[in-house]
Formats: C-alpha cells, sequence, structure tokens
C-alpha cells in the first residue's frame, strides 16, 4: 500500500471511533491533515470570537514548515493511536 493511500485509509477509519476523541486529539489530526494535503497555511487568522476556527487555524499553523510527507506519517502513527484508544 502507498503512502499516499495508507494516509486516505487512516483518515477515513479515523471518523468510524466508537468515541469521539479529545478536542486536543481531534486539533492534532487536523493540523497534521491540512499540512499532508494542503501544506503551509494559506487563511487568514480569524476573529478572536470564531474560538472553533481561531483554535484549527492554531492547529495547522503550528505545523508550518512541515514537509507534506513527514505530516502524513505523523497524521498516520496519531490516527492510528487514537483508533486503537477508542476503537473501531
Amino acid at each position: 500500500m502507498s503512502h499516499q493511500a495508507e494516509f486516505d485509509q487512516v483518515a477515513a477509519d479515523v471518523k468510524k471511533v466508537k468515541t469521539r476523541p479529545s478536542d486536543q486529539e481531534l486539533l492534532a489530526l487536523y493540523g497534521l491533515y491540512k499540512q499532508a494535503s494542503v501544506g503551509n497555511i494559506n487563511i487568514d487568522k480569524p476573529g478572536s470570537l470564531d474560538m472553533k476556527a481561531k483554535a484549527k487555524w492554531e492547529a495547522w499553523n503550528s505545523r508550518t514548515g512541515m514537509s507534506k510527507e513527514d505530516a502524513m506519517t505523523a497524521y498516520i502513527s496519531h490516527a492510528k493511536d487514537i483508533i486503537t484508544k477508542y476503537g473501531m
């Protein structure tokens, strides 16, 4: 299985966990996913009143400079840990 195929499969599988992961776990996944699929952040920081959008922006922004390949590898590892922890 190619790295991209494994990434796509794990991204689909992690959505099927039995219990919702913590907000921090979800934000870590989000930041890694966006960095792996889009690259460095390319949107403006949202206003401070939109807490959810701001948290997601910060999670993605924290990965700036990470290569897509490294982000993909980290995402796969983190998602597999979540799948193991919460079950499918």
